[in-house]
């Protein structure tokens, strides 16, 4: 009773106060539609500027992004020479390099956006939808280089596949009289690269049908929907000539994050891709850690062509859709065919007031969506299989026994440094993502977010060049610092939608009250933050684990990770103790999203439960 009646008596004081201070700074009425306006203006004019930046918000710049000026001139020095690309054009590598990685990105992008727009248009807004949201983290989870390796552990000529097609055929050999089936022997490192764009598509329609998620939450986009089911057009006219046209240039730079990272991958691409020639990345790659100065100045021109490519597919793009603007610029309103007799002005997945039914979508995007998930769960069945696998002889489907060997004899040192480094990253970056949404000036956020949608190996090399400078590199610290330029923007991504939706009363009347802002921002609105915050760690331990590159140059090669292990057992390592780093690349993410679940749940409760720390009078400032 004591302890409800205080919590009363701090409502009403905190009421109180709010109402004095508007009426002191004359504000008569916030109405629910534009008080989150006024309250802002009202917080420019007395508190802070979200058009300045705060001193302490130049902090994520100082120990991010300052540091890569200082290996800027030995990335362009070398370059103002002739020799490098004069050797750079006469190398017989290259032309071929540079048109499959073009051909590469480019697929891989537009398919995994068609995937995205059939699977949408067909699920949404159906019950089939709402269970794609929930297994989306599961997928996404899912890192890249265990995904390649799950393909090649289907896909190989010794491949589960392989030796299915195998059986079937020597089955049917018993029963008709024909010749057996042969499996083709070329669909791993196939020399036009189509299984890296098919995989590369599958794992990057994942991130695309997350963004349009976020994208569909718009309450207006329902109500199209809505509409134009009532009117009686179809399904696939709404969404051709209606919605993907207000969609699409909201995606751009989520494309252009997919074309940047198709691009320049260095890890799939050894796993999957050709080898004579290689992509550009992995021969730039290649380039910049021969021994040879002329092949690593080469190497340094090379990287320069990437973001030549990504602005020349952004052209490509930009033209097409300006054509498909001209083509669709004058919609006629006619309603498609419609089939099965239904009428022209009512749907059967809508009720009486205009919900949609639950039901399960289309049946060729729930047939789409169900292919992609299994082949997702697929492909870790056979790397959790491959990882207790013992004897296993051609064409058998499962092994002769299973066994833990692989587990008992695994070097833990790589799953252990690996750890270290996704924590350590997580806590540096998690204080520097909310010190830059409170303090930092909003207009220059973008800017924050260019190494999402820059190719990774010019920055990379940046990087090295700056670590060499500082005599750093091989250190925990500097793998640790070259994952935060990854690490930092994707927490600032998931973190900042959430901030910027927050009451702004909550600071000001904690402000009014005579707390310091950094009092009220650790009482009271980073806690009311929990889940997203617990959501932003579990991701930002998911992109250290990726990283593969940046582990590579800044560790020089001393530092190993369970990402380089799996990569370097790939190209012909023991395919046990292959599966068992790939699984344990799974594992991290997976139980870094478990305990954000767990924890969020727990945050939750203590937000019903009222049991947050409240201000004592000793915290109170007084000004």
């Amino acid at each position: 009773m004591q302890v409800s009646s205080q919590r009363h008596k701090l409502a009403n004081k905190l009421k109180t106060a709010w109402l004095n201070a508007r009426a002191r700074l004359g504000i008569r009425r916030v109405r629910d539609t534009d008080e989150r306006v006024q309250c802002n203006e009202l917080g420019n004019r007395t508190l802070f500027s979200t058009n300045t930046v705060h001193p302490i918000a130049l902090l994520p710049i100082v120990i991010i992004f300052a540091p890569l000026t200082a290996g800027l001139p030995a990335l362009v020095t070398p370059l103002l020479h002739s020799a490098p690309w004069l050797a750079l054009l006469d190398a017989p590598r290259l032309w071929p390099a540079l048109w499959l990685s073009l051909g590469s990105a480019a697929g891989s992008t537009v398919l995994a956006l068609l995937l995205c727009m059939l699977i949408t248009a067909g699920l949404y807004p159906y019950r089939r939808w709402l269970q794609l949201q929930q297994r989306l983290p599961s997928f996404l989870a899912l890192p890249h280089v265990a995904f390649a390796i799950g393909v090649a552990f289907l896909l190989a000529p010794s491949g589960w596949l392989a030796r299915s097609v195998a059986l079937l055929s020597s089955s049917l050999a018993e029963l008709v009289s024909w010749a057996p089936l042969t499996f083709p022997n070329a669909l791993v490192h196939d020399r036009y690269a189509l299984t890296l764009t098919i995989t590369l598509a599958i794992k990057e329609c994942w991130f695309l049908l997350w963004a349009v998620a976020a994208l569909l939450q718009r309450q207006s986009i329902e109500q199209q929907l809505t509409l134009a089911r009532t009117l009686g057009y179809p399904r696939w006219q709404i969404w051709l000539q209606i919605l993907w046209p207000q969609l699409l240039p909201r995606l751009r730079w989520p494309l252009v994050a997919v074309a940047a990272y198709s691009l320049s991958v260095v890890d799939m691409a050894l796993i999957l891709g050709p080898s004579t020639p290689p992509t550009l990345a992995v021969l730039i790659w290649q380039w910049l850690s021969d021994a040879d100065p002329l092949q690593r100045q080469m190497g340094l021109a090379a990287s320069l062509l990437l973001p030549l490519l990504l602005c020349m597919l952004g052209l490509c793009a930009a033209l097409l859709w300006r054509g498909l603007q001209s083509f669709w610029q004058a919609p006629t309103g006619r309603r498609a065919a419609r089939q099965h007799g239904l009428s022209q002005t009512a749907h059967p997945n809508l009720t009486m007031t205009g919900r949609p039914r639950p039901h399960r979508g289309s049946r060729p995007a729930s047939l789409l969506f169900g292919l992609l998930a299994s082949l997702s769960w697929l492909v870790l069945a056979l790397i959790a299989l491959w990882s207790v696998a013992g004897r296993w002889f051609y064409p058998a489907l499962w092994p002769a026994e299973l066994t833990l060997q692989s587990w008992q004899q695994l070097d833990w040192q790589p799953f252990f440094s690996t750890v270290l480094l996704a924590v350590s990253s997580v806590i540096v970056a998690l204080p520097l993502t909310l010190i830059w949404l409170e303090w930092g000036a909003r207009r220059l956020q973008p800017l924050l977010y260019l190494p999402l949608i820059f190719p990774a190996l010019p920055l990379v090399t940046i990087q090295y060049h700056a670590l060499l400078l500082a005599n750093a590199d091989g250190s925990i610290s500097a793998v640790i610092w070259s994952h935060l330029l990854w690490v930092f923007p994707y927490m600032l991504l998931i973190l900042s939608g959430p901030y910027r939706a927050l009451d702004p009363r909550l600071l000001l009347t904690a402000r009014t009250l005579g707390y310091r802002r950094y009092q009220a921002c650790l009482r009271l609105l980073w806690p009311s933050l929990w889940r997203p915050i617990v959501l932003a760690c579990a991701v930002g331990i998911s992109v250290s684990v990726a990283q593969y590159l940046p582990t590579l140059f800044a560790g020089a090669g001393r530092i190993a990770t369970v990402t380089t292990e799996a990569v370097t057992l790939s190209s012909g390592g023991n395919r046990r103790v292959l599966a068992v780093q790939a699984l344990l690349q799974c594992l991290l993410p997976w139980l870094a999203f478990s305990i954000a679940a767990l924890t969020s749940r727990l945050g939750q409760g203590r937000v019903l439960s009222g049991s947050y720390p409240v201000f004592s009078a000793t915290d109170r400032h007084t000004s």
